[in-house]
């Protein structure tokens, strides 16, 4: 009894029961579930009333934990080498998942021309090398934090936390301390807000089911069993393996901590809103040292989207096959890098992701049936986020055992010298 009482104290429970019944409130009854909505928008908001500046102190402090580390360049740049290689590897596996499952074939176009629409067409531009970069950089940070341009704000705070490891001692350390004090004041802050996410979840549930209903899916029914499979493949086999392999950590233990997060990132569809849970859940149950956690985290939930770029390949395929259309070695290239950068640029933010407009645009495939997938667009993030932030997790575990193995060298070097 009392196992099952602390079982029903677990807030990773409380979400998915909650997730459970807003799904049936919702299934039931319909449109009217919208009434709920405003619970979820409660949550959300409070969420991210603490999200920025939470990424804010978070990075400064990881980004001077590292820059006072001698392996901090490696840590840098292992952490963007795997950013990019897993997004490449999910866009991969979607190409191939759609090739064998074929989830574009045998659909009556003719039944949903309805809703094919050109209005897409001028979405698809993917900034340029150069504007991408000149973007990152702010011009004034206050604005960048009032805006919430999360790379901009990355960018400035990297700098800064960089720059802090490279004063005096005596000067850094009163400062550090209290940006340290800053991200466990707003920790504390996420707890307090995380007690009403079962409620939360409830309603943000309730309204999704209850306004797109089930009806909408059937039309891309095979696409969305296609799209789970590949998200389970890589959330439950690639990323637990490659933590089995790099780390000390076991798949199992992995698996079994990250619940809690998952949840939270299905029912928000956010990287960003989930932050604060995935930081408390690798460091206090994954064990990842806080400078580790603090730079690779927010890092992730603002460019590892590899939930995205399995949605970019896949709907690419779909659409190829829904219209007809033999790809090339060419346009399968064309989608692999659109969708990697893509998935790179996209905001750690929910919402109707048009960056696969590019990915169709770029393999020169008809963007027309865009419209069938919108109206489901919310489902489909809350199913990716929940990868994307397993691979953040997974990233942080693999960058720390990394760091902590460099580091040990280095001492052994140091005592042998």
């Amino acid at each position: 009894m009392s196992q099952s009482k602390s079982l029903l104290a677990n807030i990773g429970v409380q979400v998915v029961i909650a997730m459970i019944i807003g799904t049936a409130v919702g299934a039931f009854m319909g449109q009217s579930a919208a009434m709920f909505a405003p619970l979820g928008a409660i949550f959300i908001n409070l969420i991210k009333m603490l999200v920025i500046p939470l990424v804010a102190v978070a990075l400064i402090s990881g980004a001077a934990g590292l820059g006072n580390s001698t392996n901090a360049g490696k840590v840098g740049f292992s952490t963007l080498a795997y950013f990019a290689f897993t997004s490449a590897l999910a866009v991969a596996l979607a190409l191939i998942m759609g090739e064998i499952f074929k989830p574009g074939v045998g659909i009556d176009v003719s039944s949903v021309e309805g809703m094919f629409s050109g209005e897409y067409a001028s979405k698809g531009e993917l900034p340029s090398f150069w504007a991408t970069v000149t973007g990152m950089i702010p011009t004034n940070v206050f604005a960048s934090l009032t805006n919430a341009n999360i790379l901009q704000i990355l960018v400035f705070c990297l700098f800064f936390g960089l720059a802090l490891s490279k004063q005096p001692k005596k000067n850094r350390e009163p400062i550090l301390q209290g940006v340290n004090t800053i991200v466990d004041a707003m920790v504390w802050m996420i707890n307090c807000v995380m007690k009403i996410a079962p409620i939360g979840v409830f309603g943000l549930m309730a309204e999704a089911v209850g306004t797109f209903g089930f009806s909408a899916l059937m039309v891309v029914f095979k696409l969305f069993l296609v799209f789970i499979a590949a998200i389970l493949v890589f959330g439950f086999v690639v990323y637990p393996l490659l933590v089995q392999l790099f780390t000390k950590t076991s798949a199992k233990s992995f698996l079994v901590a990250m619940k809690k997060p998952q949840a939270v990132a299905l029912s928000t569809a956010s990287s960003m809103a989930t932050l604060p849970v995935t930081m408390n859940t690798v460091e206090n149950e994954l064990g990842v040292r806080n400078a580790t956690a603090s730079f690779v985290l927010p890092l992730g939930a603002t460019i590892n989207m590899s939930g995205n770029a399995i949605y970019y390949g896949l709907v690419a395929v779909f659409f190829a096959q829904l219209f007809n259309i033999d790809l090339s070695m060419g346009a399968y290239v064309a989608i692999i890098l659109t969708s990697t950068l893509g998935a790179v640029g996209q905001a750690g933010v929910p919402g109707p992701s048009f960056l696969v407009v590019a990915v169709l645009l770029a393999a020169g495939i008809p963007i027309e049936g865009l419209p069938l997938l919108f109206a489901l667009d919310r489902i489909f993030d809350m199913i990716r986020t929940a990868l994307n932030i397993t691979g953040d997790a997974a990233c942080a575990v693999i960058i720390d055992n990394i760091a902590i193995e460099a580091s040990d060298l280095t001492e052994s070097e140091v005592k042998q010298s």
